[in-house]
Order: structure tokens, then C-alpha cells, then sequence
């Protein structure tokens, strides 16, 4: 009879993944970290953030979010330094829960990873059809600028990103790498130069009140900043994807640890800075769009500096999509390794040393979505997900220091066990904040993965089934 708690092993992990090439570096996984995490979160949800939950103390949420996902981003280290492996949370998860709970961690990722470089290819498309076509005349017929449910066909700027970023992820690690550390310098100092600029645009007027009595909800008055930090996670998913590269890392016991800190220490100084600017420029009634820095530049007619942050933006979120594809189409490559998916997902090209038929599979299921379902849509349905595997991985902390079997000689999360269990605490009441059509879908989705586990998964299982893997051996 199987057993679904069953644990899979490090050494087999570290063994099926002997086959991905170790070209990254802590500056390559900052870049990389950078690139996710500065993305559609910076340069899209300030303004929504600010406009629907939070007022100027949108600033405050960040920071709040930035700060739980730097703890969370050392739980993450640590496993990442214990088991340089792929497949992040789902992999982590299968060796200190059993294979039934690392399954659904991998099958919640899967929905984050996938929807979020859909969101992003839209928010892509939105910055590039109203800020950079239109400017030079071309304008798309609406048919072309949304899917069916925004009355049009098929958003083609979005799907067409998407494909684009996939031939750059085909090309293997070294390519992304070079692409993502070129642009990540740009981006950032497009974004530093519009906090300086805006600085001298800021009307305090703007700030009061700070934090408006109508999102001073529960608990305790502070349901409005809570719910737009929840909102703003799927950005952080960036440190499920550092450690997605980690058997693609050289030394990761050392270089996973600097690369989510120094993701951290950056993400949060520009996070808070550009939304405090934002909010200062414009009264945050105004900024529900999805263009806000663009849009504020355009408010006080510095039209020159409006394009350079529609250039920043497409640069930001660009990188971000090579980071949340990278992760993504690594995590079905891992459930396809140990058989929860079909086989061929864990197939490795020897060309260009990666998981060519899982990003085949990651590169239709996006650009699906990119091309016919709103940004809106898609960024309701990413955060629960990413806090779930944020609180099993901190929680997961402490049964990883009692594995006899797992040594670690690098990096642990300090101040234990009151960190991880601060961090996987915390997790949890995020989830709780979410908007509840958030939760019911991504309930919904769950239960689908437990389906598919219980018809597919652990008939196939590698782990359940080890004489199958032997044979093929």
C-alpha cells in the first residue's frame, strides 16, 4: 500500500539533478533575484495598492511585505544550503513532509509560477502598447489589445513576450544570466532616477491623511495595509526561484544565502522609496491604473521622463519574466524527475543542458494565459499559493535540524526556533487577509492537484514505486 507521507531522500535528488550545469553565482542569483522581485510589483501595483487599500501608507505595506519575505528568504536559504536541488519548495517540502505535501506545495508553485509570468507578459503589453506604439503612431486594433474577456480576440504584445522570453530560457542558464545582469543595472537606475526627479514633484498635501480612515479595517485598523502587503507576495516569489536554481549554483551552501539578502536589502529600499514618491506626486484617488509611474510623469508634464520610465518598466518587467519562467519551468521539470507529472517533463536536453519539454509545456500554458485573460484576473489568483509554500518552508525549518540524515555545513537561519516559526506564523495571517475569491480559487485549485495526485501522481511515483526507477536504470 503506499504511503503518501513517504520522504523522498537528498542523494536522489542530488544524483538526478547531476545532470544541470553549476554556472551561477551570488551577483548572477541577485540579478536574478532583482529581476523577479522588481517587476509588475514595482511598476504596476503601487498605484492599485494605493488607490483600493492603503492610501500613501502603500509605502508601509511594502515594507511590511519586503521585511516577512526577507525571513522567509533565510528559511529558504537554509533548505537551499542543506539540499542544493531543483524544485524549490516542492522538493524541500517531499524530503521533510512526504511526498503528498511537497505535491501540493510543487502543484500550488506551479499556478503561481506560470500565472505570474502571464500577469506580467499583460503588464508588459500595457506599458508597451499605450506608452511606446502609440508614441510612434502604431496603434493596434482593440482586438489585438485584450482577449475575449476584455472584448477583444487575443492580447497579442503579451502572447508574443512570452515567446520571446522562452527562446532566451531554451538557450540555457548562461544566456538568461547574461540577459537579467544587463538589464537588472538598467532597470534599477531608471527607477532611482525617477525617485530622485519625483522627490522635487512631491506635494505633501498628498500624504494627508497618510493612512485613510476608510481602509482601517480589522485587525486592529490595520486591514487595509495588510491586505495590500498579501496583494504585493507574488512579487517575492523571486526567493522560490532563487532557490529553484540551486543545483545550477556553484557553492550554494554560500551564494543562495547572499543572493536572497542582497535581493532583500535592495527590493525594500526601492520599493519603499518609489511608492512614497508615487503617492507624493499624485493623490492616491487617482493612481488605480496600470501604469502609475508613467501616468504621474504624465501629471506633471515631464513627457521626456515618462518615457524613460515606460523603458524601465519594460525592462523590469521583462526580467522578471525570465526569472518567475526560469523557476517555473524548473519546478515541472523536478515533478516530472520523480514521476508525479508525465516523464518526459524530466527529460534534460544535452544541447543546451535544460528541461526542453517543460518549457515547451510552461511556454503554451502562459502565453494561453497572457493572451486571452486580464491582468486583474491573473493577479487575484497568485499570492495564496506563494504564501503557502513560504509557511511550510519556514515551519519546515525545524524538522529539517532534526534530519540526522541532511547535513548542513553552511548557511542556518538564525535566532531559532523563534525566526521560522515568526516567519511561518506570519505567512498564515496573509493568507488569511487575502480577498476570499483569492482563497476559494486557489482552494479550488488544490483540490484539483490532491485529484490528479491520488488518479496520476502515485501511480507513477519514482518514490513510491522504487523498482520502476530501477529498471529504467
Amino acid at each position: 500500500m503506499a504511503d503518501i507521507f513517504k520522504k523522498e531522500s537528498v542523494s536522489t535528488y542530488l544524483k538526478a539533478d547531476a545532470r544541470l550545469t553549476k554556472t551561477l553565482r551570488a551577483r548572477d542569483l541577485v540579478a536574478l533575484g532583482i529581476g523577479a522581485v522588481i517587476g509588475t510589483g514595482i511598476f504596476i501595483l503601487p498605484g492599485h495598492e494605493a488607490a483600493l487599500h492603503a492610501g500613501p501608507a502603500v509605502s508601509i505595506a511594502f515594507l511590511l511585505a519586503a521585511l516577512v519575505s526577507g525571513i522567509v528568504g533565510m528559511a529558504y536559504a537554509e533548505f537551499s544550503s542543506a539540499m542544493p536541488v531543483a524544485g524549490s519548495a516542492y522538493s524541500f517540502g517531499s524530503v521533510v513532509y512526504g511526498e503528498i505535501v511537497g505535491w501540493i506545495l510543487g502543484w500550488a508553485l506551479i499556478l503561481e509560477y506560470f500565472l505570474a509570468v502571464s500577469a506580467e507578459a499583460t503588464g508588459f503589453a500595457s506599458y508597451f502598447n499605450n506608452n511606446i506604439l502609440d508614441a510612434i503612431g502604431i496603434h493596434l486594433p482593440k482586438a489585438l489589445q485584450a482577449g475575449p474577456m476584455e472584448g477583444g480576440v487575443i492580447n497579442l504584445s503579451a502572447t508574443i513576450i512570452v515567446l520571446v522570453i522562452a527562446l532566451i530560457i531554451s538557450q540555457g542558464a548562461n544566456l538568461s544570466k547574461r540577459v537579467e545582469n544587463v538589464a537588472v543595472v538598467i532597470k534599477v537606475a531608471i527607477i532611482i532616477l525617477f525617485i530622485i526627479v519625483g522627490v522635487f514633484y512631491i506635494k505633501t498635501s498628498n500624504y494627508t491623511p497618510f493612512y485613510p480612515k476608510q481602509f482601517q479595517t480589522t485587525p486592529f485598523g490595520l486591514g487595509g495595509i495588510s491586505t495590500a502587503a498579501a496583494t504585493v507576495f507574488f512579487a517575492f516569489i523571486g526567493f522560490d526561484a532563487l532557490a529553484a536554481n540551486s543545483a545550477e549554483t556553484i557553492h550554494p551552501e554560500k551564494n543562495v544565502v547572499r543572493g536572497i539578502l542582497g535581493t532583500v536589502l535592495v527590493s525594500v529600499v526601492l520599493y519603499v522609496a518609489f511608492s512614497f514618491v508615487l503617492t507624493g506626486i499624485v493623490n492616491y484617488k487617482q493612481l488605480n491604473v496600470d501604469d502609475p509611474a508613467a501616468y504621474a510623469l504624465k501629471l506633471i508634464h515631464l513627457n521626456t521622463w515618462n518615457k524613460l520610465i515606460t523603458i524601465g518598466a519594460l525592462i523590469g518587467i521583462f526580467t522578471a519574466m525570465i526569472t518567475m519562467f526560469f523557476g517555473g519551468s524548473r519546478l515541472v521539470y523536478a515533478l516530472g524527475r520523480d514521476g508525479l507529472l508525465p516523464a518526459k517533463m524530466g527529460e534534460i536536453s544535452y544541447k543546451h543542458t535544460v528541461p526542453k519539454n517543460a518549457i515547451i509545456v510552461a511556454t503554451v500554458v502562459q502565453a494561453f494565459f497572457a493572451g486571452l485573460v486580464p491582468l486583474t484576473e491573473l493577479a487575484s489568483l497568485i499570492n495564496a499559493g506563494t504564501l503557502l509554500a513560504f509557511a511550510f518552508i519556514s515551519f519546515g525549518v525545524i524538522p529539517l535540524r532534526h534530519r540526522k540524515d541532511i547535513v548542513n555545513t553552511g548557511f542556518k537561519m538564525p535566532l531559532y526556533p523563534f525566526l521560522p516559526i515568526l516567519a511561518g506564523l506570519s505567512s498564515v495571517y496573509f493568507i488569511i487577509m487575502l480577498p476570499n475569491i483569492t482563497k476559494v480559487s486557489v482552494g479550488l485549485w488544490l483540490v484539483l492537484g490532491v485529484v490528479i495526485y491520488f488518479v496520476y501522481g502515485i501511480r507513477h511515483s519514482k518514490l513510491q514505486h522504487p523498482e520502476a526507477t530501477d529498471s529504467e536504470d
